[in-house]
């Protein structure tokens, strides 16, 4: 007699599939600011052409936060971070967090990281826009924030789709744990 699965059993493909949608944003946003491949990197806002791997791009030089940071900040913090703009370590730790923790997301490894460090850039992120645009409080970077914890407080065992497994077995996990 075949046993009837639940929605409960389901719950570890929701999860993935939460975590590998989640890394691809923040691995997309690298490499649109990389290369600018015309979202929110090289599209002319009057006439929305696309030009790719255009000035803006970060491999022509181009600075990868100056535009947001510039241009869109707004609310109490905005001096704090109008006065990172032209800072080359701002854009390095951008864009290395960008692209290492789509990477943890994506392959499910260092979770733990992955989640305080993701939740640390889409904080700040949200406090560079206050209040948000259509809700007091809220916006994407706060649910962005809450899937992140979510993520990191899921047993390894219910990590499905993940590298985990394997990374947990590597000597560096186990002696910090924080990269579990």
């Amino acid at each position: 007699m075949a046993t009837k699965k639940t929605i409960a059993d389901k719950s570890p493909s929701a999860w993935a599939l939460a975590r590998i949608s989640l890394g691809l944003i923040f691995l997309w946003a690298f490499f649109d600011k990389l290369f600018g491949l015309g979202y929110a990197t090289c599209r002319d806002a009057t006439t929305d052409t696309v030009s790719l791997v255009c000035k803006k791009a970060w491999v022509e030089g181009g600075s990868p936060t100056a535009g947001f940071l510039g241009h869109a900040t707004k609310g109490p913090l905005t001096d704090f971070y109008q006065g990172l703009v032209g800072q080359s370590w701002v854009d390095w730790l951008f864009m290395g967090g960008l692209l290492l923790i789509g990477i943890a997301l994506v392959a499910g490894i260092a979770m733990r990281l992955a989640a305080i460090s993701g939740s640390l850039l889409l904080l700040m992120m949200w406090s560079a826009v206050l209040p948000p645009a259509n809700n007091p409080l809220l916006d994407d970077h706060i649910v962005y924030i809450i899937v992140l914890m979510g993520l990191a407080l899921l047993p390894a065992s219910q990590q499905k789709w993940s590298l985990q497994a394997w990374w947990a077995k590597q000597p560096l996990t186990s002696q910090i744990p924080i990269l579990k």
